[in-house]
């Protein structure tokens, strides 16, 4: 297995400067090739429709229904976004649980920069357990569409060529190693032919 280096992109949802500072060592660039900070929660949400991130570090700024950890909650919907809440002590246990039950590292203020830093591991490993899904499922997706397309040159040779469904599938198995393409190269020229 080879590996390979991965730079993260991160939006920081932070009114704090002085926070966004203690951030910023945090998230050197060899590691994190984009690092936006952002001051309010209403303009994150603009971003995010403009471009996707691998990481958010959201900063609640109250204990109170901050609109910060709903929209914590939000991120984790993005495909492929790992969320990190900074909470201040004394939150109510129900608010972080919920978070977390929607996928959130809740973390909770002060803190450390070791448990930042283990944070912010955490958040790279669950992105890489995501990557991995994500390009699980488009495999899927690609072998389900390959699927349907030698399915629909299979009734093209059933219906114009009057072979049986066993036939047309020999046929179209014996044409993609005869001539060393995949099964789907061979159905899209039976659709084109046909169709």
């Amino acid at each position: 297995m080879v590996f390979t280096e991965q730079l993260y992109s991160v939006m920081v949802v932070c009114a704090s400067p002085k926070l966004s500072e203690a951030l910023l060592p945090l998230l050197p660039s060899g590691v994190y090739g984009v690092v936006d900070f952002v001051p309010r929660v209403s303009a994150a949400r603009r971003m995010l429709r403009e471009r996707s991130y691998d990481f958010v570090i959201v900063n609640a700024s109250s204990v109170s229904q901050d609109p910060a950890i709903a929209f914590a909650s939000e991120v984790c919907g993005c495909a492929g976004t790992a969320a990190l809440l900074l909470v201040p002590a004394g939150t109510d246990p129900d608010i972080s649980q919920r978070a977390t039950m929607d996928g959130v590292f809740v973390l909770t203020k002060p803190t450390s920069v070791q448990m930042l830093q283990l944070s912010l591991r955490f958040l790279a490993a669950s992105r890489e357990r995501l990557r991995r899904l994500e390009e699980n499922a488009a495999a899927m997706e690609r072998k389900a569409e390959d699927l349907r397309l030698i399915n629909r040159a299979k009734w093209l040779l059933i219906e114009n060529l009057k072979m049986s469904e066993a036939v047309a599938h020999r046929y179209i198995e014996k044409q993609a190693m005869d001539r060393c393409v995949t099964r789907r190269e061979i159905a899209l020229n039976i659709i084109r032919t046909y169709e």
